[in-house]
């Protein structure tokens, strides 16, 4: 199906033949069609619903020919959407009308009776202009969004990674949603970017978004937009997260921490591809894949009523789960080389491998924040090398009899980043639980598990 079949075309006139002429006509193109027969018709059907280009007529009432009322119904118009394509047809066109209904934002002239091959010819044209423009807004929100770096690889050689490798070269080309579940720090936004580089989706945008660091609000607001004044602090129009990646893969890391309102209408989106800003009641169409990841057991969220079955079922398509480091030790050498190369060069020191000695440190670490806590544990090494080889000091790992770091030789930041961590442990993960039993908000316990790799 080409993007011209699926372009949806809103044709305004009072006269029922008029419309119906119009409709025969782009209907055998492979429009879909939409029709008004009055200028508050015409305003409903946009707020109602987004189209790709509108066909006005500028007279409406009996024996008018001024163009007043198309004119008026212009302006009305780009105050409701700026980026519409409008194109305004009248039997009584002159050439100060047609100016004066550019001059209103209108993208094109059509004179009646019409040529069937102009008429098609501009609003191809239209269409095209249109989703060029929307295409250019969403791009730029998608670079204010510092997404992930693109091309990122995903290191795997051991055997507990290839159930792994095998989802992704089965439904990586696909559309299906995955739910990819795991630790933290497994590396489950960097399964999502593999899936998404490995389909026909891997030119569009790659979106992530964590929705467990948000307010009910803010989730709201950050996946689905918001029309200026929806609430107290919206000073202007934002598109949410589905609009951006329109076309491309939507990923939503802790999905488990989803309010139950929004649930509702990420389902809805699933189903439908549909949704509406908040403060708008225009419904608006996307094509996006969502991959979705969590370190809960969703399940048993569902039976305590904060996730709903429904949901669960839509998202987990195919589900993978992501192995801890502690069962992959195979891979950690080659994690290590990896990091090592790119942190070396990123703050251009001449570190280019370890000691045999830091080396088998980092293989009988227990890495309790998995590949996220190698990562941090070599940048710092990096930094603290003066030679070319890391030593096991600079790696500043604390193992103690018992597996786990000896606060005595931890500084004030580790400390803190190991009683988080023992937090989240010990309340299974609940990350409210956790901030709770720490005297934290839940965003400010998201702030330092982002910072220490948690």
């Amino acid at each position: 199906m080409t993007s011209r079949a699926r372009a949806r075309v809103l044709v305004a006139d009072d006269q029922p033949d008029v419309l119906e002429a119009v409709r025969l006509l782009v209907k055998l193109e492979g429009y879909e069609v939409d029709s008004a027969g009055s200028p508050a018709a015409v305003l409903a059907a946009v707020e109602g619903r987004q189209h790709d280009v509108a066909l006005i007529d500028l007279n409406y009432a009996r024996d008018t020919t001024s163009g007043l009322e198309g004119l008026d119904l212009l302006t009305r118009l780009r105050q409701v959407d700026q980026t519409l394509p409008i194109i305004v047809m009248t039997a009584w066109g002159t050439v100060d009308l047609a100016v004066e209904a550019m001059r209103r934002g209108a993208g094109d002239f059509i004179q009646k009776p019409w040529e069937n091959a102009r008429l098609l010819a501009v609003l191809h044209t239209q269409v095209e202009l249109g989703r060029a423009q929307r295409r250019a807004r969403r791009l730029e929100a998608e670079n204010a969004l510092l997404r992930a770096s693109p091309g990122a690889t995903l290191v795997a050689e051991s055997p507990a990674m290839q159930p792994v490798l095998q989802v992704l070269a089965r439904v990586g080309p696909s559309d299906a949603h995955v739910l990819i579940t795991g630790e933290n720090g497994t590396g489950k936004t960097l399964l999502a970017r593999a899936l998404h580089d490995a389909s026909d989706r891997a030119a569009a945008p790659f979106v992530a978004v964590n929705t467990g660091g948000l307010s009910e609000t803010l989730v709201d607001s950050e996946l689905f937009g918001h029309e200026r004044g929806a609430f107290t602090d919206a000073r202007a129009e934002r598109l949410g997260r589905f609009e951006v990646a329109d076309g491309g893969t939507l990923f939503l890391d802790e999905i488990a921490n989803m309010p139950l309102s929004v649930q509702a209408r990420l389902l809805r989106v699933l189903e439908t591809h549909e949704f509406e800003r908040l403060g708008s009641s225009r419904t608006r169409s996307v094509d996006v894949r969502v991959l979705s990841a969590t370190n809960a057991d969703l399940q048993a969220e569902v039976e305590a009523g904060r996730f709903r079955r429904d949901l669960l079922f839509r998202l987990n398509t195919v589900e993978v789960r992501m192995p801890p480091l502690r069962e992959r030790r195979e891979d950690i050498p080659l994690l290590a080389s990896t990091f090592l190369e790119r942190h070396a060069r990123r703050y251009r020191k001449p570190v280019d491998g370890f000691e045999p000695s830091a080396m088998q440190a980092l293989l009988e670490h227990p890495w309790p924040g998995n590949i996220r806590e190698l990562d941090h544990a070599v940048e710092r090494a990096v930094l603290m090398t003066e030679g070319v080889r890391i030593a096991p000091a600079a790696l500043a790992l604390h193992p103690s009899r018992d597996g786990g770091p000896r606060i005595d030789d931890m500084s004030l930041e580790e400390v803190e980043a190991y009683l988080v961590r023992k937090a989240l442990d010990r309340h299974g993960r609940n990350v409210n639980a956790a901030a709770d039993a720490l005297g934290l908000s839940r965003s400010a316990l998201y702030r330092r598990m982002q910072r220490f790799g948690l």
